[in-house]
C-alpha cells in the first residue's frame, strides 16, 4: 500500500479481515487517501484507541477553518506503524486498550505517553496485564516497543519493520503475492498458471455456485442490472436520512458567516456500518442460467453464445434494441463471461472480438474491448511511465483552461481526481508527439478513453494514441487547413453522393461543411454529442475504416432533413449552434447502410494515414471489403491518383478508382461471373462518350448516354430508352464514364442536379480501363 503512495491511518481491529481461507485483507484502506487525507470531511480519520500521539498532537483540520493558516503535511506510514502496535498489544493482552474512558481522556493519555521509558509496560501495567506481557517471548516484545516508539524518527517503516527476526520463521508459511499481470504488458501472463492436483477438483456438481467465481465489479454491475439499487439499501438501513431543508437552517447567524442553533448534522460524520448486499435477486434472475453458459466454448463454430436452458430467449434478445438489451441481466452474463474470455486471449482471438464486437459490446468491459480493436500491445505502462508529464510546456494554460468545459456534467470527468488524469493524459500525448500540437477538442477526443480507463490512465493513453492515427491523422498538424479542407471537401461531396436534394439545398443556400462539421470530425463527435451516446457510436466507428465518419455525419445531417430542407441560411446556422436531439441508434444504423453503399475508393483522401507496414497484423483479423482502409489497399495502375484540392473543389460527385469499378461490376476476362458478393452496393456504369466512341469498346454492361444530347436546356434528362434505363436503376451506384475528365465531372453535377443518388465518376476514365483487356466490342448487326 505504502508503495502506491498511500496510507491507512484508520487501522484498528474491526478493519483487518480475514476470507476462508485464512488470507489477512485490509479493510477500508482508501478513506485516508481519497477525502484527501481528511481535508474533504468533517471528521478525523482514524480511532481514537489507535490513533498514533503526532495525529493527536496535530488536531483536527479543515480547510475552511480561519485559525489554521497552513495546510498540515499529511500522515506518512509510520502513523500506521503505532496503529499495529496497538493491534498487536491487544491481541497479545487479550482486551482492548483505553476501551472504558472518555474520548478525550483516550487522547490526552497517548500525549502523555511521551513521558514515558517503556511504553509497553506501562499500558501493559495501566490495563493489569504485566505478567501476560512479560511471558510473551522476547523478540515479540521488541517487536511491540518498536511499533509503540513515541517518537516518529525513531519509529521504523513498514517495509524496514518486515526485516524485523520475529518474521523469519513467519514469511515462509506466505506465499509470495503474484500481481495479476494485466493484459497489455510485456510479462507471460501464463507464466504463474496451475492446474490443481486433483484434476476431480475441475470438475463441478449442477448446484455449484458459479456466480461466486466471477470478479466483484462483475457481480455488482449484474446486481445492479437485476435491480439492485444501493441508495435504497442504505435508506431502508437508515444510514442515509433525509431531513427537510428547513431543519437545517440556523437560528442564529453572524455577518462573518457563522452560524448557531444547529446541531451537527449525522450525514455529515462517519458511518462505520457494513451493508451487505442481498444477492437473493440475482440468483434467482440468472436461475435458469446453465453451468456451460460460464464456460463458453470458443472454438465452436456453431454458435458464439453457449446453450443455456433459455438458449432460445437469449437468441431473441439479441434482435432487441441495445438499450434495452445492455439492460438484460442474463443476456449481459453471457455477453461479459464470452468477451472476458476473449480478451484473455488477446491479440490471438482479435478476429473473435471483431465479430463478438459487431453484436454489440457489453458496458463493463468496453474499455478493454476498444483497446483491442484499436489493436493496443506491449508494455503501455512501461511506455507511459517514461513520458514527462510533469515539466510546465506552453499548452499547459490551454489545458487548464479546456478541461472545466469538458463533459462536465459527467460526475467522474468533473472531479478533482478526474481533472489531475486529465491533465496528465493530454500532456502525455502532447510530450509524446513533438510534430503535432494541441488543438481545442484534443480534450473532449480523449474523455470517453478517460472515462472507460479512469483507473488506468496507460491505457487511456495507448487508446487515444491509437485512434488519432487511425481516424484523425494530422488533423493535429500546426498548419492543419489542408487536412481540413481536404476531409470537408470529400464530406461534400459524401453529402452529395447520398443525398443530392440535400446538398443542392445546402449548396443554394450556402451553408457548407465549414460551418458547422469541423468540430464534428476533429472530435469524432465528442464534442457534440453526451458520453452515453459517444460509446454506441464508437462501439460501430471503431469497426470501420478511416472513412465510416463521413456516414455518420451524412446520417446525422439526414436525421434534420425535413428541418434543413425547409430552412434557410440563419435558420440552420441556429439550429446547428444547439444540435437537437439525436436518435444514436437509429444514425448507427443509418451510417451502416450508407457506408455499405458507399465504393471504398469514393473516400480516398492524399492526407490518409499511409499504408501500414507489413507484418504488423500478425495476429489481425481477415481484412474484409469495408473493414480495412483504403490506403492499406497495394497500389496498381488501377488506384486512385491524387488530386489537388481545387480540382477536388470543383467537382460535386466523388471519384472511384477503375479497381473499385471491376470489382463490383465483378469484370474478370473470364467474363462476368456468376456469384454476387454480399454486401457490396449494386452498380450501374454510364459512358457518355459518343456512340462511335461507345461501339469502339466500353465496359461489359454499361450503358451509353452521349453528353451531348443527355440534357436539355433546362438541365433535365431527354427521354430515350437509354435515360429509361438509367431512371429504372436510380439507387444504385452511378459511375460516369468518359475519356474526358471534365465532362465526365459535368456530367455528375447535372444527374445531382436533377436529385440522382449515388453517382460517381470513374478516375481517369475509360483510358485507365483501356490497358486492362476488360472493355469489349459489341457484335456487327446482322
Amino acid at each position: 500500500m505504502n508503495k502506491h503512495g498511500m496510507v491507512h491511518r484508520a487501522l484498528s481491529a474491526h478493519n483487518v479481515l480475514m476470507d476462508c481461507k485464512g488470507n489477512v485483507k485490509l479493510a477500508k484502506f482508501g478513506l485516508y487517501h481519497m477525502t484527501d487525507h481528511g481535508a474533504d470531511v468533517d471528521f478525523p480519520i482514524g480511532y481514537p484507541s489507535y490513533l498514533a500521539p503526532e495525529v493527536i498532537a496535530q488536531g483536527c483540520f479543515h480547510p475552511s477553518d480561519p485559525s489554521r493558516d497552513e495546510t498540515p503535511l499529511p500522515s506518512g506510514p509510520k502513523t500506521d506503524v503505532w496503529s499495529l502496535g496497538v493491534l498487536l498489544f491487544e491481541l497479545c493482552a487479550g482486551r482492548r486498550l483505553l476501551h472504558n474512558i472518555d474520548i478525550s481522556e483516550r487522547l490526552k493519555f497517548i500525549l502523555t505517553l511521551g513521558c514515558m521509558d517503556d511504553i509497553v509496560t506501562v499500558l501493559a501495567e495501566e490495563h493489569g496485564c504485566l505478567d501476560t506481557i512479560k511471558e510473551l517471548p522476547e523478540n515479540v516484545l521488541e517487536l511491540l516497543r518498536k511499533c509503540l516508539t513515541f517518537l516518529p524518527s525513531k519509529r521504523p517503516t513498514p517495509a524496514a519493520l518486515l526485516g524485523d527476526p520475529v518474521f523469519a520463521g513467519v514469511s515462509c508459511l506466505y506465499t509470495p503475492f503474484q500481481k495479476p499481470v494485466s493484459l497489455f504488458s510485456s510479462s507471460l501472463r501464463c507464466a504463474h498458471l496451475e492446474l490443481p492436483e486433483d484434476i476431480s477438483d475441475l470438475c463441478k456438481d449442477d448446484d455449484e455456485d458459479y456466480l461466486s467465481e466471477r470478479a466483484i465489479d462483475e457481480v455488482y454491475h449484474l446486481w445492479c442490472l437485476a435491480g439492485g439499487d444501493l441508495e435504497k439499501e442504505l435508506t431502508n438501513k437508515e444510514i442515509i436520512q433525509s431531513k427537510p431543508p428547513i431543519c437545517t437552517l440556523p437560528n442564529f447567524v453572524l455577518e462573518d458567516g457563522e452560524s448557531f442553533g444547529q446541531g451537527r448534522d449525522r450525514s455529515f460524520l462517519l458511518d462505520d456500518t457494513t451493508v451487505t448486499l442481498s444477492l437473493c435477486q440475482l440468483r434467482n434472475r440468472l436461475k435458469d442460467v446453465a453451468g456451460e453458459a460460464y464456460y463458453p466454448l470458443l472454438e465452436d463454430e456453431q454458435s458464439s453464445l453457449p446453450q443455456s436452458n433459455s438458449s432460445n430467449e437469449l437468441s431473441a434478445t439479441v434482435t432487441l434494441p441495445l438499450i434495452i438489451r445492455e439492460r438484460d441481466t442474463e443476456y449481459q452474463l453471457i455477453r461479459i463471461i464470452l468477451f472476458d474470455r476473449l480478451l484473455k486471449a488477446y491479440p490471438y482471438k482479435k478476429n473473435l472480438v471483431w465479430k463478438e464486437a459487431r453484436v454489440d459490446i457489453p458496458p463493463l468491459v468496453r474499455g478493454l474491448a476498444w483497446a483491442a480493436l484499436l489493436g493496443i500491445e506491449g508494455d503501455i505502462q512501461a511506455k507511459y511511465d517514461t513520458i514527462d508529464k510533469d515539466t510546465p510546456i506552453p499548452t499547459d494554460r490551454q489545458i487548464e483552461v479546456d478541461i472545466p468545459r469538458c463533459h462536465q456534467y459527467d460526475e467522474l470527468l468533473s472531479s478533482p481526481q478526474g481533472h489531475i488524469k486529465f491533465r496528465r493524459v493530454l500532456k502525455a500525448w502532447v510530450v509524446s508527439h513533438p510534430d503535432l500540437v494541441y488543438w481545442q477538442g484534443l480534450d473532449s477526443l480523449c474523455a470517453p478513453f478517460l472515462y472507460l480507463n479512469f483507473n488506468n490512465e496507460a491505457l487511456a493513453y495507448a487508446c487515444m494514441s491509437a485512434f488519432i492515427p487511425k481516424y484523425l491523422y494530422n488533423f493535429f498538424l500546426k498548419d492543419n487547413s489542408h487536412v481540413i479542407q481536404e476531409y470537408l471537401t470529400v464530406f461534400s461531396q459524401m453529402i452529395a453522393f447520398h443525398d443530392p436534394e440535400l446538398s443542392n439545398h445546402l449548396n443554394e443556400i450556402g451553408f457548407i461543411p465549414d460551418l458547422y462539421a469541423i468540430p464534428w470530425f476533429l472530435t469524432m463527435f465528442t464534442h457534440v454529442f453526451p458520453l452515453h451516446k459517444i460509446f454506441h457510436l464508437w462501439d460501430t466507428l471503431l469497426l470501420g475504416n478511416s472513412s465510416f465518419p463521413f456516414c455518420i455525419g451524412v446520417a446525422i445531417l439526414q436525421q434534420l432533413r425535413d428541418r434543413l430542407l425547409a430552412n434557410g441560411f440563419n435558420e440552420c446556422i441556429l439550429l446547428f449552434s444547439d444540435l437537437p436531439e439525436i436518435d444514436i441508434e437509429r444514425c448507427v444504423r443509418e451510417s451502416i447502410n450508407l457506408f455499405c453503399w458507399t465504393p471504398k475508393s469514393a473516400t480516398y483522401r492524399q492526407h490518409a494515414q499511409p499504408p501500414k507496414v507489413a507484418g504488423d497484423n500478425g495476429f489481425g483479423k481477415t481484412a474484409t471489403y469495408y473493414s480495412s482502409d483504403y490506403q492499406d489497399m497495394p497500389r496498381t495502375d488501377l488506384s486512385r491518383e491524387p488530386l489537388a484540392l481545387c480540382d477536388l473543389k470543383a467537382e460535386v460527385s466523388p471519384r472511384i478508382s477503375a479497381e473499385d469499378l471491376i470489382d463490383l461490376c465483378e469484370l474478370s476476362l473470364a467474363g462476368p461471373t456468376k456469384r454476387t458478393k454480399a454486401g457490396k452496393p449494386k452498380i450501374i456504369a454510364v459512358d457518355i462518350r459518343s456512340v462511335e466512341d461507345f461501339s469502339r469498346g466500353h465496359i461489359s454492361g454499361s450503358i451509353n448516354i452521349p453528353s451531348s444530347t443527355a440534357f436539355n436546356s433546362d438541365g433535365e434528362l431527354v427521354q430515350c430508352p437509354a435515360t429509361g434505363i438509367l431512371q429504372n436503376y436510380r439507387g444504385r451506384v452511378i459511375v460516369v464514364i468518359s475519356h474526358v475528365m471534365k465532362n465526365a465531372a459535368m456530367f455528375a453535377v447535372h444527374l445531382v442536379k436533377v436529385n440522382f443518388p449515388r453517382v460517381c465518376i470513374l478516375d481517369g476514365g475509360i483510358n485507365k480501363l483501356k490497358p486492362t483487356g476488360l472493355l469489349t466490342v459489341p457484335s456487327p448487326q446482322i
